[in-house]
């Protein structure tokens, strides 16, 4: 399993969680939900104490990981497939540009 962090702005929004069986799960923290109820990061995903499942990345992180060229250096550089969307997201995203940044969770020190 493989989690992150969200952060919108400067306010952890929610967690990513890719599960064992490749099930993708988003879920705002109900800090994020009960100060920010409008400031939602997609329009898909509007700001909601339920959590968002499905079985492939949700388009909107997917639209954060890099193409073309830089794509090419990222899986080259950290020797990641390029299918591998969860593991881009999480080398590759902690500093994208825009409002949104995602923070590996390092299972490891929990």
């Amino acid at each position: 399993m493989r989690k992150a962090e969200i952060y919108y702005k400067s306010s952890l929004a929610g967690h990513l969680t890719e599960t064992d069986d490749g099930e993708y799960i988003f879920q705002y923290t109900a800090e994020y939900v009960a100060q920010h109820p409008d400031e939602f990061l997609s329009f898909t995903m509007p700001v909601s104490p339920q959590p968002y499942i499905d079985q492939r990345l949700f388009p909107f992180f997917e639209g954060l990981i890099p193409e073309g060229w830089l794509l090419n250096i990222a899986t080259k550089n950290w020797k990641l497939h390029r299918n591998d969307k969860m593991g881009l997201l999480l080398v590759c995203c902690r500093d994208c540009i825009g409002a949104v940044s995602v923070i590996a969770i390092d299972h490891e020190n929990e």
